[in-house]
């Protein structure tokens, strides 16, 4: 078999089966049986590549929702009223003391349970239960790093605003929450690369893959277990996320160059990343 034959066959087989997106029907087709002998690196690349296809759909949605959870809980964190205050410190406090792996299993019981019950059975899917886990616990690390950036906003900019007339939602939709994100997003951008690695660890998690379907992380073990070599698949697997993390520092480094770029030179806020090497 060709190499452009495999990548035909298997480029697409994480997501293949059959789809109804608002009513319109349609089916991605793949090879659905994998390759027992003679595994070729083309074999590897492109059903790992497949793979990819879960990790980055974990980040992109996790991040997306997460960051509208994380200004609100960094908001409610802020505020002098206790009934928003609290349940704000505790998010935080719950999901950033924990730890992520604990978390997938905590709340694949707390959703099997809903299932057993006849509440919401998607949830026990990855797609879906492991999602939220993602969600919430990147909302918790954002939300601490975007109040950190909420108290850090200069006194002078809120007076000047004050000055100007501009009080309540549009002193914070056009001063405040503006720099908030300015002043945030060089350690935003860290915590964007870290969630994307953390979504391997939804492999080890109890949620089941999807009609054995599963993240880059699932076809490398696959190769991995079959060839008795973990020296080809796994740095295959480490090149995609290094390429995965480039995208992120170069789409992130774009947004901050759009957030600074009112300042003079010498106050821009350069990226820095510094990938925590344990959450």
């Amino acid at each position: 078999m060709s190499c452009w034959q495999t990548i035909q066959d298997y480029a697409l087989r994480s997501v293949s089966g059959d789809y109804n997106l608002l009513g319109w029907e349609f089916t991605i087709h793949a090879e659905r049986l994998l390759p027992k002998t003679d595994f070729t690196l083309c074999q590897q690349f492109t059903l790992i590549g497949s793979g990819m296809i879960w990790n980055v759909y974990f980040g992109v949605l996790a991040l997306l929702v997460g960051f509208f959870i994380a200004s609100a809980v960094a908001v409610g964190k802020s505020a002098r009223s206790a009934w928003l205050r609290k349940p704000s410190e505790w998010f935080i406090f719950v999901f950033r003391g924990s730890p992520l792996f604990i978390q997938f299993f905590f709340a694949y019981a707390v959703f099997l349970k809903l299932k057993q019950a006849g509440y919401m059975p998607w949830l026990t899917s990855a797609q879906a239960g492991a999602l939220v886990v993602l969600v919430l616990n990147t909302a918790a690390y954002s939300g601490e790093i975007f109040f950190g950036a909420l108290k850090s906003v200069p006194k002078g900019d809120i007076e000047a605003a004050q000055a100007y007339g501009i009080t309540g939602w549009s002193r914070f939709r056009r001063i405040t929450w503006p720099t908030m994100l300015r002043l945030a997003w060089p350690a935003y951008t860290n915590e964007a690369i870290f969630l994307f690695h953390a979504t391997t660890l939804v492999f080890f998690s109890g949620f089941p893959t999807w009609r054995q379907q599963g993240d880059a992380l699932y076809y490398a073990s696959y190769f991995a277990d079959k060839t008795f070599n973990p020296f080809v698949p796994y740095p295959i697997l480490a090149g995609y996320f290094i390429l995965l993390t480039l995208c992120v520092i170069g789409l992130y480094g774009l947004i901050n160059k759009r957030l600074n770029r009112h300042l003079p030179v010498e106050r821009k806020r350069k990226l820095r990343i510094r990938p925590n090497l344990i959450r």
